[in-house]
């Protein structure tokens, strides 16, 4: 799995090939599409997606390029879940955040489940990585929030907003936080 800025840059790069194989530093060539899925927005109507596919000309491994706004086998948008995360790290419980959010309790619950260690730390990681290549400053500045967690997402927050503004950057926070976490803000479902 790959994770993108968006589909459209993903179609050009493939299609010019310059689109590097994460396995072997092949090219990698249009190969179809993944299954058709809706995923749920923030406040809006359900978005379709359809990720395509690619595979190595050199290794023949096949590769999925998800789109930065999505989160890894989940049907909400990393903006949904970042929210549900950030209301976890202000203090609020599972419920009032399902009930904010429009969300079944048991998946909200999940969700918070799922930040915990190790994960929380692994994303504290990447916050601070993606922060200081951003703006060093941000790692100076007093953290908002006591936990991991809230540490984690004010530093990629911070790395996102100096990210849109040093390089003019047109996507939105969300998705910068999806690609710094290459779809991993939460870590995939446990398979049952």
């Amino acid at each position: 799995m790959i994770v993108v800025s968006s589909p459209e840059q993903a179609e050009a790069l493939l299609d010019a090939g310059q689109l590097g194989c994460p396995g072997c530093s092949g090219t990698l060539r249009p190969h179809g599409y993944g299954r058709v899925r809706r995923v749920r927005s923030l406040g809006g109507e359900p978005v379709t997606v359809r990720p395509r596919r690619a595979r190595c000309f050199s290794c023949a491994a096949t590769h999925v390029l998800l789109p930065a706004g999505l989160v890894l086998r989940r049907a909400d948008t990393t903006e949904v879940i970042g929210t549900a995360l950030a209301a976890k790290a202000r203090g609020d419980g599972h419920r009032t955040i399902a009930a904010q959010l429009d969300r079944p309790v048991s998946t909200v619950r999940r969700w918070l489940r799922r930040a915990r260690e190790p994960h929380a730390g692994w994303l504290h990681q990447q916050s601070v990585q993606h922060a200081y290549r951003a703006d060093p400053d941000l790692l100076n500045r007093e953290l908002v929030w006591p936990t991991t967690l809230g540490d984690a997402l004010n530093l990629l927050a911070g790395a996102a907003l100096a990210c849109q503004k040093r390089w003019d950057c047109p996507l939105p926070a969300w998705t910068l936080i999806g690609m710094f976490t290459r779809g991993r803000l939460l870590p995939p479902p446990l398979r049952t």
